[in-house]
């Protein structure tokens, strides 16, 4: 149930400070757990995929 009390502001200021915190490590954690999901795909596709796409001969002579 919702407290529905009037809060001191300090005791408001202090709560939205938490929030704003946890979202902060929540985002950061999507952050990083979509990035880390990026990773795994592009390694996958990179161990999956033909040697000649991703070098080709010759491709060290510019």
């Amino acid at each position: 149930m919702a407290d529905t009390r009037i809060k001191p502001f300090l005791e408001q200021q202090a709560e939205e400070a938490r929030r704003a915190e946890q979202q902060r490590r929540f985002r950061r954690n999507q952050v990083f757990g979509l990035v880390l999901i990026a990773t795994v795909i592009c390694a996958w596709w990179l161990w999956r995929a033909n040697p000649g796409w991703i070098f080709p001969p010759g491709w060290w002579r510019w």
